[in-house]
C-alpha cells in the first residue's frame, strides 16, 4: 500500500486503497464507503442507501489535513456515534433523578398557583347560578300576582293575591271561568347552590323586607339561607 497509507491506516483504522486519483476509505460494509479526490474533496459517483438511522454513508465525517505525513493527504475520521444503535439508545434514556425532581417541583408550583383561580371561578359560577334562580321564583310569584289581581285566581282572604307556598306555583292552580284549566308559574322549585338543598328562606306581605322569620300568610319574597360572603363582599342572604 505504500508507507504513507500505512500510517494513514495506522492513525484512523481504516483500510485505504488507491485506485487512480480516488482514495477509499471503508470502516465496515454497515457504515458504508465514503471516496476522497486527491484534491481532498468528498466524491459521490452513486447515491447510497440510508443506513441504521436514516442517515447515508458517509454523513457527519470530519475531514482533516496531516500534514506531518506530507502533501495534500487528508485524515477521514468517522463519528460513529451518530446515527448507529449503541448511540440512539444512549439518547433514548429516561429523566435523571435531577431532572424528575426538577419537573415534579415545576407541576406542583403551576398546581398551587392554578388552584386559587378554579376556587374563584367555582365560587362565580355558584353565584350566577344563585342570582339566576332567585330571578326565576320571584318572577314567578309575580305572575302569581298579576293573574290574582287580574281576576283570573282565586284570592284567598289575607293573602293579598300571592301564593300561599313555593309547591302552589310548581303544582298550579284552577283558573276561573275555565274548565279544567290550570295555571302553572314555575316548573320546579329550584336547588339552592350554596346549601345543595331545595330549601329557600322565605316571606311573607306583612314581613320586613330584611326578616328572617316567616309570618306564613304567604310567599311575598324569597331568598337563600346561605350565610356565606360574595365575592364582591355582599352576603348572600340579602340579595
Amino acid at each position: 500500500m505504500g508507507v504513507r497509507n500505512e500510517a494513514i491506516a495506522s492513525i484512523t483504522g481504516l483500510t485505504i486503497n488507491r485506485d487512480s486519483s480516488i482514495i477509499c476509505c471503508q470502516r465496515s460494509s454497515r457504515i458504508g464507503q465514503v471516496c476522497l479526490t486527491a484534491e481532498g474533496y468528498p466524491s459521490s459517483p452513486a447515491p447510497l442507501p440510508r443506513g441504521e438511522g436514516g442517515r447515508r454513508p458517509g454523513e457527519g465525517m470530519s475531514f482533516l489535513r496531516d500534514s506531518n505525513l506530507g502533501g495534500t493527504r487528508l485524515l477521514a475520521i468517522l463519528f460513529s456515534s451518530i446515527g448507529n444503535r449503541q448511540s440512539a439508545i444512549r439518547n433514548c434514556r429516561g429523566l435523571t433523578l435531577v431532572e424528575l425532581i426538577a419537573t415534579v417541583t415545576i407541576v406542583s408550583l403551576l398546581s398551587l398557583a392554578a388552584l386559587p383561580l378554579a376556587k374563584i371561578s367555582i365560587k362565580r359560577e355558584k353565584e350566577t347560578e344563585l342570582r339566576r334562580d332567585l330571578r326565576q321564583m320571584r318572577e314567578a310569584i309575580d305572575r302569581y300576582k298579576d293573574f290574582a289581581d287580574r281576576g283570573f285566581i282565586e284570592v284567598k282572604f289575607g293573602s293579598d293575591g300571592y301564593p300561599p307556598d313555593l309547591e302552589t306555583l310548581v303544582k298550579g292552580v284552577n283558573q276561573l271561568n275555565a274548565v279544567d284549566k290550570r295555571l302553572r308559574f314555575l316548573r320546579r322549585i329550584p336547588i339552592d347552590p350554596m346549601t345543595g338543598k331545595p330549601e329557600w328562606g322565605l316571606r311573607s306581605s306583612q314581613d320586613s323586607h330584611d326578616s328572617t322569620s316567616f309570618g306564613g300568610q304567604n310567599v311575598y319574597d324569597v331568598y337563600t339561607k346561605s350565610q356565606g360572603v360574595a365575592l364582591d363582599g355582599s352576603k348572600y342572604a340579602e340579595w
